[in-house]
């Protein structure tokens, strides 16, 4: 049997923060590739330490956290010139469980359930600069301290100081919206679902905030909304038209899920026929105000789909 060693030693360490690491560099950079790289490379920096190295970590919780933050900001600084090259809106990677399921062991999934990571304050934080993300979230969410994060940014504690006041402006101005109870967003959905399959058009008013928003999310890659479409008129026109293309019953064979612990829906790909459209996989969440819709997710890329944990009338949808 082999020995342990010093480096076995520091692994479960680092192993019993993973968890926390992945929901730190999740908020910072709302994907889940990107969150997983940088604690990978987390753990790089700390098994390239050497003894003296190690033993002057006097907190490695928090010293992880400080290098996940600087790793984080690199790839923010970096996500301008990558999304140059995006076709149509960006969203977040969607943190998809099935609704009812039993509770995930995933380290990112248990992120997201416990620290109520959710879309609306994701689409947000993407609005921020670099600097203000990663100085609101680390110290709002983390209690990170200023002097500390102004290490990450490079800048004095006041000017961190100050990219977290802003951050803290930016998001209330931004006023996104309390997570409803699930048994109201349930509600919500069979309503409004019920409304569009059959056309109604009063009853979808209802419960359709006047000034909600569709985003749809694919980078070219499958069939959603590229604008923002703003205002209940709008979007009662777009559905009840896009409905048509698509064979009866399409909606039915979709899935309730959670999405980063919201209520949405997930619709399995599907061929067309008979001069119907195809189908691609969609997984869409919703924002409720006031008990009314006021903004819905549509995210069909499938690069952002890849790690979903999908519902089990997946493997009968073909």
């Amino acid at each position: 049997m082999r020995t342990p060693t010093a480096l076995d030693d520091l692994a479960r360490e680092f192993a019993a923060h993973r968890g926390h690491l992945i929901g730190v560099a999740y908020r910072l950079t709302s994907t889940r590739s990107d969150a997983e790289d940088a604690v990978q490379e987390a753990w790089l920096r700390l098994a390239a330490l050497d003894d003296a190295g190690r033993a002057g970590i006097r907190d490695l919780r928090a010293w992880l956290t400080t290098v996940v933050g600087r790793i984080c900001l690199d790839r923010l600084r970096s996500a301008p010139a990558r999304r140059e090259q995006y076709v149509g809106q960006w969203l977040p990677e969607p943190i998809v469980t099935p609704f009812g399921a039993p509770v995930s062991e995933d380290p990112l999934e248990a992120a997201v359930r416990d620290d109520g990571i959710r879309m609306a304050a994701l689409v947000v934080l993407d609005k921020l600069t670099p600097e203000q993300r990663v100085a609101f979230v680390l110290h709002d969410a983390f209690s990170v301290p200023f002097a500390e994060i102004a290490g990450i940014l490079g800048c004095s504690p006041d000017a961190a100081r100050q990219h977290g006041s802003r951050a803290r402006r930016a998001l209330e101005s931004a006023d996104p919206p309390p997570r409803a109870e699930l048994t109201e967003q349930q509600q919500v959905l069979e309503k409004f679902v019920t409304a569009l399959l059959a056309g109604d058009i009063r009853a979808m008013a209802e419960v359709l905030h006047p000034d909600v928003v569709l985003i749809g999310d694919s980078d070219g890659k499958g069939r959603t909304t590229r604008q923002i479409m703003v205002g209940a008129d709008k979007l009662m026109r777009f559905f009840l038209g896009l409905i048509q293309k698509y064979e009866p019953g399409v909606i039915s064979r979709g899935a309730p899920i959670l999405v980063n612990g919201d209520l949405g829906l997930w619709l399995p790909p599907m061929p067309g026929h008979d001069g119907f459209l195809s189908v691609d996989e969609h997984v869409q969440s919703m924002s409720l105000r006031d008990g009314r819709i006021v903004a819905i997710y549509d995210i069909v890329n499938p690069d952002k789909l890849t790690h979903i944990t999908r519902p089990e009338s997946a493997n009968s949808s073909d």
